[in-house]
């Protein structure tokens, strides 16, 4: 069944919808759209309850250096600490961004908050409460500032040291050293020097994750959605106030790790800052991969970046008052409270051969000890985050400070950890494999299907339009000559009708017949009113007509030679003798009823196509008047009489 046009006009309509579809996704991207404003942080996002308090489980896995001859190296038969790694210690960190305001630069304010708690079934049974041999931080770091001072200052400090009988190794629990301990040296140590440490225990993690006074600036991404979640300012300041200089102090830009910057580039650097790091570390991407069925670059450390400008001329600003210390160690001391702390990879990873000196025990490798984050680039979402430091004491020159002198100038190991995110929560997973991998696929497939419908639809309705057109300019081109051609018989066969009216008491000679088309037209008068087109339209089948006619004559009059010849001087003398008396046979017929006595004088006789034969064939003007149309009538009789000619020879 043939389509209407309406029904090809609507699918025509159809196809160009489809196309236009096309090029809006094409050009417009409506899926990225869709991202990036689910990615700008407000009031109620889903990525921002995300970032404020993600569903992720974030652990942080503590690892001890036990040191397993503390007596024979503090008696002096041993030159170096034997250190034994024991762990992991496992905590889960419940991170949370305590949001205090949304601010009008694209910003908003927040307090972050780290707190602990302990996990057991993680710690691959280690206990808070195994025993170790740890370094006495309290004391180390006390003789590591005092040692500086004037004698009088020395000479308390010894004093302090021998009353209260302190060690710089002690005996205490995992759990002491990790979240504190009492010292009767710490309370002393407070009289001693107010204001510098104001807390009663000392615990390196507890130290590490205090937040106490902090707050932060993060961009909503509301001006530029890559920068969602992203430090704009920390406690106030783009730098810290620890370094000089924007390479080593700036923060702007980083991630706390909650969420990276999003839409980066295989070949892109990105920032990591943690409290605990003292800076903003730069994190280079290094592969490519598949986690939790997200695509994934894998970032690490640049090669020396605990470099302090032995190979980086721009890594001289982490030279804590012109002191450098040896490649694979930062001075943070600033960030911990002044304590003597560097930091470093586990087991002195990459770094220089002087760390080694003084202890033993240490198996640095990549496999182990290396830092990676897998980060999914689109959208910045971390996917397994293993960030692996290392808690040192760079000792100077403690040697005038009791029971110290055996650490001097030595780059003691503590602990390192590693804060660890494993993987994203199924939920998590589960809608961001929807936003990153199916509604892409999507909107692509919608695309090209658009394209194809579009382009398929235009196409064969066109097609059918454009037959349908012409089949119908034909069929109205034949019906106009199908019209054409009816009227025209009609008009002819009325013709013929009138003249048959007019010749029927008419007598006409037949080789009067006008062969010639164009007399016929001008001495017709019903030609005169008709129009150009028609007379030339049909003027070769009228002088068809008029040569078939001619033929036929001369061929009826190509038989009458002999007879004439023989006859020819008997008929003009009957016709001189009969010129008064000839009459029509029709007049006779119908007076006298006697046909066959009438037409007793004339003979059939048999025509040829010879002109020699019609130049001795006359008609005989016996006086009677002929007109015209007697003799246009005699002419179309000549020719309907089955090709025979009645001649008068009486």
């Amino acid at each position: 069944m043939m389509l209407s046009f309406n029904r090809l006009f609507l699918f025509l309509m159809l196809g160009f919808f489809s196309l236009g579809a096309a090029c809006f996704i094409l050009f417009l991207r409506p899926y990225d759209f869709f991202f990036s404003q689910k990615a700008i942080l407000e009031e109620g996002g889903e990525i921002f309850e995300m970032w404020r308090k993600p569903e992720v489980k974030l652990y942080c896995r503590v690892y001890l250096f036990n040191v397993t001859n503390a007596e024979e190296y503090m008696a002096g038969k041993d030159d170096k600490l034997k250190l034994q790694e024991v762990g992991p210690y496992v905590y889960r960190e419940r991170l949370e961004h305590e949001v205090l305001q949304f601010n009008a630069n694209g910003t908003l304010s927040a307090v972050p908050k780290h707190p602990l708690s302990w996990e057991e079934e993680l710690s691959e049974g280690n206990k808070e409460d195994d025993i170790v041999y740890m370094p006495h931080i309290a004391l180390l770091s006390i003789a590591n500032v005092v040692s500086k001072q004037s004698f009088m200052t020395r000479f308390g400090l010894n004093n302090l040291i021998a009353l209260t009988k302190t060690r710089p190794l002690a005996r205490m629990t995992a759990r002491e050293f990790m979240m504190g301990y009492s010292s009767k040296l710490m309370t002393l140590g407070n009289t001693f020097m107010p204001g510098w440490i104001y807390f009663d225990k000392l615990g390196l993690i507890d130290r590490m994750y205090d937040f106490e006074g902090d707050y932060e600036t993060v961009y909503t991404g509301a001006d530029d959605v890559t920068r969602s979640g992203l430090i704009a300012t920390y406690r106030g300041a783009a730098r810290l106030p620890q370094w000089r200089g924007e390479h080593c102090a700036g923060v702007r830009g980083a991630s706390d790790g909650t969420k990276f910057q999003s839409g980066v580039s295989a070949n892109q650097t990105i920032l990591f800052y943690r409290k605990s790091l003292c800076r903003a570390a730069p994190l280079i991407p290094v592969a490519e991969g598949t986690k939790g069925g997200l695509k994934g670059y894998m970032y690490t450390f640049p090669e020396h970046m605990l470099d302090n400008g032995k190979n980086i001329e721009e890594n001289k600003c982490f030279c804590r008052n012109g002191k450098c210390l040896p490649e694979g160690l930062i001075d943070v001391t600033d960030c911990y409270y002044g304590f003597p702390i560097a930091l470093s990879y586990p087991h002195f990873y990459k770094g220089d051969d002087i760390l080694f000196s003084k202890v033993e025990g240490l198996t640095p490798n990549k496999e182990d000890h290396e830092t990676r984050f897998w980060i999914q680039p689109d959208s910045g979402l971390p996917l397994d985050v293993s960030s692996k430091f290392q808690i040192n004491m760079a000792l100077g020159d403690i040697s005038m400070i009791t029971n110290t002198e055996r650490f001097s100038n030595m780059y003691l190991p503590m602990l390192w950890f590693d804060i660890r995110m494993y993987s994203l929560t199924p939920s998590l997973e589960q809608r961001f494999n929807l936003y990153l991998n199916v509604l892409p696929v999507v909107e692509k497939c919608a695309m090209y299907v658009c394209f194809v419908l579009g382009a398929a639809l235009i196409f064969i309705t066109t097609y059918i339009l454009t037959f349908k057109i012409m089949f119908k300019s034909y069929k109205n081109n034949q019906n106009r000559k199908c019209n054409f051609n009816f009227k025209t018989n009609l008009w002819f066969n009325q013709e013929k009708t009138n003249n048959k009216n007019v010749c029927r008491d008419s007598v006409y000679a037949p080789c009067e017949i006008p062969l010639n088309d164009t007399e016929s037209d001008s001495s017709d008068p019903q030609f005169e009113d008709k129009k150009p087109s028609f007379i030339k339209t049909h003027s070769e089948k009228i002088k068809e007509l008029g040569n078939k006619l001619s033929d036929k004559v001369h061929g009826s009059v190509g038989n009458v030679k002999g007879t004439i010849k023989d006859e020819i001087s008997q008929v003009k003398k009957a016709m001189n003798e009969r010129k008064n008396s000839l009459i029509s046979p029709d007049s006779e017929r119908s007076d006298s009823g006697e046909d066959d006595d009438n037409y007793a004088h004339y003979k059939p006789v048999n025509q040829s196509d010879s002109d020699e034969d019609c130049k001795y064939l006359e008609v005989i003007d016996d006086g009677a008047e002929f007109d015209s149309s007697s003799a246009e009538c005699e002419r179309r009789r000549g020719a309907a009489h089955s090709n025979q000619l009645y001649i008068n020879i009486g």
